[in-house]
């Protein structure tokens, strides 16, 4: 493309960071997407603010200094309440504190060949906040700093950047680094800015069954529009479980589905409003669909060589034999590795996340 940019230490794209660096750079959610990519995987157009940047803007903008003054507060042991009062203040500086002029220059930039690449004005993004060791074997931040979907126009995106740079500071991000030693200098956050697929339907995969444990079937879970509703634990999504050998689709459990996460247009942002009724008990995904998902699933298994966890999407644009669009993956579990996949264990995974109604991890 004409004019295209090219990556610095600030800014790099999905397509084109060297995967064997992406996490580093670029944050576990953006890397895995990179490593997708490069593996055939569709994945949306996007790119990262890096680590560098984030540590830059920390250092240059006196940032450090004020948030080690606010943590040296709280002491060894500190109560729930100091932690949130700390989060609040932390998290306050960073909507304060601008950033430098050419950083944000650089971000627009990017921004607008975003705005080329799919050829859409001002087009909705999702800025997800993307910390490095967010997928570590022993110590899970997963679902717990912030993601903005719909986020459109330059200002907004530098507004959302800022906010997910915070979101490392969120009261559960700040309780679990206290309790388990860790640093917020050792855990640096990138930003992803990608482009917002205008979904049909979207939802979770599991590549094992996430209750029985079961490596023979692939678990799907699905809804209409964006799938923030079915993490979030608002909507109670369809089920469908499919062979894994076979594709043959084993079970369809069609869900009364009360909530929908849809683009308000007023708002610029999407948002959870009550689902049409005549959606509420229709099913989602046809067995063409079904199929292809599962053919996803299975891709992004074989590669990573253990059981994976999948957030994907169904564009409205999509045609039957087109490729599924994945948006996130990670190891089904957060004690699974590459080196350890055995130490996958459904049933904890079932009881903390799915029986409970909390956000299954990762998102």
């Amino acid at each position: 493309m004409t004019g295209a940019l090219v990556g610095t230490d600030s800014i790099v794209w999905v397509d084109s960071v060297d995967p064997a660096t992406a996490v580093a750079v670029a944050g576990s959610k953006m890397g895995r997407l990179t490593e997708l990519h490069r593996a055939g995987v569709q994945v949306p157009q996007g790119f990262a603010v890096t680590v560098e940047a984030y540590r830059r803007h920390c250092a240059e903008s006196g940032l450090d200094e004020r948030i080690d003054q606010v943590l040296s507060g709280l002491g060894s042991s500190p109560a729930e309440h100091e932690v949130e009062q700390a989060s609040a203040t932390i998290r306050g500086l960073f909507s304060e504190t601008p950033m430098a002029a050419a950083l944000e220059a650089e971000i627009v930039a990017a921004y607008e060949e975003l705005a080329d690449r799919v050829v859409e004005v001002n087009p909705p993004t999702a800025v997800r906040s993307s910390a490095t060791g967010e997928d570590a074997a022993d110590a899970s931040f997963a679902g717990i700093f912030d993601t903005y979907l719909g986020i459109s126009g330059p200002q907004r995106v530098l507004a959302a950047v800022r906010s997910c740079w915070g979101s490392l500071f969120t009261t559960r991000a700040l309780s679990y680094r206290l309790r388990k030693g860790i640093s917020h200098h050792d855990m640096p956050i990138a930003v992803g800015v990608i482009e917002l697929i205008h979904a049909r339907a979207s939802g979770v995969a599991f590549s094992v069954h996430p209750v029985t444990g079961k490596p023979d079937r692939i678990v799907i879970e699905t809804s209409w529009g964006w799938g923030e509703a079915i993490v979030q634990g608002l909507v109670d999504p369809d089920h469908v479980e499919v062979g894994k050998a076979d594709n043959r689709i084993l079970k369809y459990e069609v869900a009364h589905k009360k909530m929908v996460s849809a683009f308000d247009f007023a708002e610029g942002r999407v948002t959870e409003i009550a689902m049409p009724e005549r959606l509420a008990d229709r099913r989602v995904l046809d067995d063409e669909q079904i199929v292809a998902i599962a053919e996803s699933v299975k891709a992004i298994e074989r590669h990573y060589g253990y059981p994976v966890d999948v957030e994907w999407v169904i564009s409205r644009h999509r045609r039957a034999g087109d490729p599924i669009c994945i948006v996130q993956s990670r190891p089904v579990t957060v004690t699974a590795t590459e080196t350890t996949p055995a130490a996958y264990d459904p049933v904890a995974l079932a009881q903390k996340y799915i029986f409970s109604g909390k956000p299954i991890p990762g998102r």
